[in-house]
């Protein structure tokens, strides 16, 4: 597959629907997979138009620009790379969207911060094999980074454990593609 075709992302549903758009090209970043991202929004449905979104490891961005293709309020995007950060604002431009902050920023780092306003739906699609969901659901809970109600979409590789919820959270779909297994978790009160 030439490099250019590999290095672009589709945009499934909404606004920008049928849009196609580059990502880095960073060692490691794999977009979520198309049929896996329609299965996610199909369980976000309810809640995604006019919701505040934290897309946590942002990567291609594939995450965040389907929710705000599909009418999402906010999208807060993080990723530590910069060619990453560079190209997220750089399609985000050619979108003409001003519903999404990007930030370059440690994940952990940042969770640690104090909220403003809490978030509807978190993205949480770390790197494989660092062991982040962990630390980062613990952040999440803690700092008060999440509304009543809100959602936490889960990705990790097959064959890998996903750790244990906080109390208050109840996984309430779970399902595996490929080599990926995700999960969406409800944050109660």
């Amino acid at each position: 597959m030439p490099r250019a075709s590999r290095n672009q992302l589709r945009i499934i549903a909404g606004e920008w629907r049928g849009r196609k758009l580059p990502f880095a090209d960073v060692e490691g970043l794999r977009p979520t997979p198309d049929r896996v991202r329609e299965t996610l929004f199909n369980w976000l449905a309810p809640m995604i138009e006019g919701a505040h979104c934290l897309d946590l490891f942002a990567g291609s961005g594939a995450l965040g620009l389907e929710a705000l293709s599909r009418g999402a309020a906010e999208v807060v995007m993080l990723d530590q790379h910069p060619k990453v950060i560079q190209q997220l604002k750089t399609n985000l431009a050619s979108l003409d969207c001003e519903r999404a902050a990007v930030q370059q920023a440690d994940a952990l780092s940042y969770l640690q911060q104090t909220p403003g306003k809490p978030f509807d739906v978190v993205f949480l699609d770390p790197p494989y094999r660092k062991d982040l969901l962990a630390p980062c659901c613990e952040l999440l809970n803690e700092q008060a980074w999440l509304a009543k109600g809100a959602r936490v979409y889960l990705e990790n590789e097959r064959g890998y454990t996903l750790p244990a919820l906080p109390e208050n959270w109840q996984l309430a779909r779970s399902k595996k593609a490929g080599q990926v297994a995700y999960h969406l978790a409800i944050v109660g009160g």
